[in-house]
């Protein structure tokens, strides 16, 4: 019998080009330059990290026509899902520029449309030229150790009670004056790079997960580098004095713990617990602030302003309940939602909004049923990771305007492009091999 090398299939070819070098690039440049810095023409469309995504969009595209025609009818579900999105929101974005709107709209909505543009591209790449698993991992390590670096500079500043990234310059860039460092019930509010403690939080969380992952299965690094991220993003979370946060750590903890095995869930459970009894007795007082967050929550003014935003969001819903009246049209001096699907209905509408779900939802479910029928262990636990890293995404989406926010939402469309990643190379893998007999 002889054995010859099978002709690669056209799918695939694509994918054979390697971005992760590309893509670690975007995330150095979406987690460490502060949200304030932009290229000064450009202004709030000349973030770093909203360029270079851009410019993955670019890549990807070009990428694609060299892959032929295959590679556009490959079926993806989460690239068909994105794909419905981008629809649905260029249909809003062409019927609110078909109608009369007022002159201080017009550049929020372009600017609205490049960053989604931009998010959509760190997806298409993460998704399609993540070659093999091997390079998933390494892009997944390098994702932890920046979270790592930045939950650092959480806890340094709330040590130090100082900002320290209002001092940062870079040549080439301006930015909006220095901000302080906000504080809740006495305790300061850490927010490292990002534009508020809010999306700091948000970001923290969504790593979390895939840290944990890292710690458990990377065991080709030393014990003790590879738990220093999940350590590092563990400790700020109680730091941050944010609901948001609070919470997305819960949905992360709580999906990752459904896929565990028992043995997993009790040891984690036990650190947990032992790391809550040693807050409550080192900081009481912190403990008792984030107590006080969850039991005071019906008398908070952020809770009430969140609330008291519904009816009127409901106003403007019926108005253009199909496609809505303009993605980043609705500005922030008219009202903060602090609710990214109130913000999305009265924007795209209940198509857009439905569309932009249905993204997330599809990510989930093909997480899940990958972690269902691969035998390796080490894909069903990476898997259940990125499923639980975008649960949080979504979720904590309920707590902001989170389309205001670059890093939030660079983050959860790379992080649902690595869940597309993961699921096309488990299939290549076990649909294309390599040799024929």
């Amino acid at each position: 019998m002889t054995t010859k090398l099978a002709l690669p299939d056209q799918r695939l070819v694509a994918s054979q080009v390697d971005a992760v070098g590309w893509l670690t690039v975007y995330v150095v440049l979406l987690l460490f330059v502060p949200t304030r810095l932009v290229f000064g023409p450009l202004g709030s469309a000349g973030a770093p990290s909203m360029l270079f995504g851009l410019g993955s969009l670019v890549v990807w595209f070009c990428l694609r026509l060299g892959a032929g025609h295959s590679s556009w009818t490959d079926s993806q579900p989460i690239r068909i899902a994105l794909g419905v999105f981008l629809v649905s929101v260029g249909i809003t974005y062409v019927l609110a520029m078909s109608a009369p709107m007022p002159q201080p709209e017009i550049s929020p909505a372009d600017v609205a449309l490049l960053a989604l543009a931009s998010w959509s591209g760190t997806l298409l790449l993460t998704h399609d030229n993540v070659p093999e698993r091997s390079r998933l991992e390494t892009l997944i390590w390098r994702i932890c150790v920046c979270g790592a670096i930045i939950a650092l500079l959480g806890i340094f500043q709330v040590l130090t009670r100082q900002v320290w990234v209002d001092r940062i310059s870079i040549p080439g860039l301006t930015g909006t004056p220095g901000y302080g460092l906000n504080a809740r019930g006495g305790f300061p509010r850490p927010a490292g790079t990002a534009t508020h403690p809010i999306e700091y939080g948000t970001l923290v969380t969504m790593i979390l997960p895939i840290a944990l992952y890292v710690g458990f299965n990377q065991k080709s690094r030393p014990l003790l580098v590879r738990w220093l991220p999940a350590a590092a993003l563990g400790a700020v979370v109680p730091l941050t004095s944010s609901r948001s946060a609070y919470l997305g750590a819960a949905v992360g903890l709580i999906v990752c713990l459904i896929g565990w095995s028992r043995a997993r869930r009790l040891r984690v459970l036990a650190v947990v617990t032992v790391g809550v009894a040693a807050m409550s007795v080192v900081t009481p007082n912190l403990f008792k602030s984030i107590i006080g967050l969850f039991a005071g929550a019906s008398n908070d003014p952020s809770i009430a302003s969140r609330t008291d935003s519904y009816s009127l969001a409901g106003e403007f819903l019926a108005r253009k309940p199909l496609f809505g009246r303009g993605l980043g049209t609705f500005l922030p001096i008219y009202r903060i939602f602090d609710n990214e699907y109130l913000l999305l209905l009265v924007t795209v509408g209940v198509i857009g909004t439905a569309a932009f779900l249905a993204l997330g939802v599809t990510a989930f479910v093909s997480m899940m049923r990958l972690r269902s029928r691969v035998p390796d262990e080490g894909s069903r636990d990476l898997a259940m990771a990125l499923a639980a890293a975008m649960a949080t995404g979504f979720v904590c989406l309920f707590t902001f305007d989170a389309f205001a926010f670059p890093m939030t939402m660079g983050l959860l469309f790379l992080i649902l492009g690595l869940a597309g990643a993961l699921r096309r190379i488990e299939n290549a893998g076990a649909s294309f091999p390599r040799l024929v007999g």
